[in-house]
């Protein structure tokens, strides 16, 4: 939990900023700017969608650990290379490499479910959310402090610290044994399994997670947009972003260990039902917001609704999946994600470019509304699976 806040807060003390390292690469055209934000933010998830089931697979073979070494240096160096990059080309292919090397929340949540007793395992997941959403918390508001002191390519030189901070802690603060051993009847050793058959419930849930990852980053992009929209320039804008961040980084730090411990009491789609409507609307508060104090209130509830999206979802994919398969069902859950994340960006700056910024939150409402009547139905088809041996 700890080397996973470091890791988030690495990320958030530079990636959030990108609208703004944009333009100071010199792409300074509203339509172009779009462009370049819809790519940068898809491009990882891309890639990402492509190589997380090949990590996760290798994961239940030789272990979780290693694979979370993988993601934390993998990650440290392409941050450190964003620093360097002289062109938005150069930053977009960049941003492409961190999706195939990273992913350290779903190496982080693999190695956490698998060693975990499965009574405590919501509440695990929670504080392990709880970690990401800190971790967010401090890399908004200390990025946005330190971008506008010292500029945007030190702040990506400074995440890259603190990734290796992560590295090292994993490297020297934790252990795990990985058994080697076949049954006797096995002629050779368990091939690598790549395929996405035999998901059975959890194909359904990857489903629920691919909508996830679409509908709570469709506005994503766009906030430091809002942000400068409001502030009226770009000049100390970082801070605001940042705080706006934040802010959002404390209601997730909250919504993590409640909603897990009341996932280990109620039904997941329970709680992700109510955390859809109730995030639904503060994005339309969000819409209409033209000051501040409004917007910072507006974005801190709804991110403590959606924080009971994602773990629950995280949560109800353990509690259907045996343990000796998290790692490949886990990978497939990050390329459900991350197929949302690559395609929210693609369709938000349509919406973007054809009827402005605002318009990215008023959809963003009804996609979260929508997914309500979608969870009801995949209640209702889970109920034709049988509970997992774990």
């Amino acid at each position: 939990m700890v080397a996973q806040f470091f890791s988030i807060m690495a990320f958030s003390f530079a990636l959030p900023f990108a609208p703004f390292y944009l333009q100071e690469m010199g792409v300074r055209d509203p339509h172009r700017l779009k462009v370049w934000i819809a790519l940068f933010n898809s491009s990882a998830a891309f890639s990402l969608a492509v190589f997380a089931p090949l990590w996760g697979t290798i994961s239940d073979r030789y272990g979780r650990r290693l694979m979370l070494l993988r993601s934390y240096f993998g990650g440290l160096v392409i941050l450190l290379l964003m620093g360097l990059a002289s062109s938005p080309t150069m930053l977009v292919g960049l941003r492409f490499f961190q999706g195939a090397l990273t992913g350290t929340v779903t190496a982080a949540i693999t190695m956490v479910s698998v060693h975990t007793p499965e009574n405590r395992s919501g509440y695990a997941l929670g504080m392990l959310s709880a970690s990401v959403s800190s971790g967010n918390f401090c890399g908004s508001f200390l990025g946005g402090l330190f971008a506008d002191l010292f500029g945007y390519r030190q702040a990506f030189f400074a995440a890259s610290g603190l990734l290796l901070i992560a590295a090292l802690l994993v490297l020297f603060g934790t252990e795990e044994y990985v058994s080697r051993r076949r049954d006797e009847n096995d002629a050779e050793p368990q091939k690598l399994r790549l395929a996405p058959g035999h998901l059975g419930a959890a194909g359904l849930i990857l489903v629920m997670m691919f909508m996830s990852g679409f509908v709570l980053s469709f506005d994503h992009s766009w906030l430091p947009l809002l942000v400068q929209e409001i502030h009226g320039g770009l000049r100390g804008v970082s801070f605001w972003a940042g705080s706006l961040g934040a802010a959002s980084g404390v209601a997730g730090l909250l919504a993590g260990p409640i909603i897990g411990r009341l996932a280990d009491r109620l039904t997941p789609p329970l709680i992700a039902r109510f955390s859809a409507l109730g995030a639904g609307g503060m994005a339309l508060l969000i819409a209409v917001a033209s000051n501040f104090p409004f917007l910072f209130a507006s974005r801190f509830c709804m991110a403590f609704c959606a924080g009971g999206l994602e773990p629950v979802f995280q949560i109800w994919l353990s509690k259907v999946t045996p343990q000796q398969e998290r790692g490949f069902v886990f990978g497939w859950a990050s390329t459900a994600r991350a197929l949302g994340w690559m395609l929210s960006p693609l369709v938000s700056g349509f919406v973007a470019w054809l009827a402005g910024i605002r318009a990215v939150f008023f959809a963003t409402a009804f996609l979260l509304f929508l997914l309500v009547p979608l969870i009801t139905f995949v209640v209702y088809r889970l109920r034709r699976y049988p509970e997992p041996a774990v």
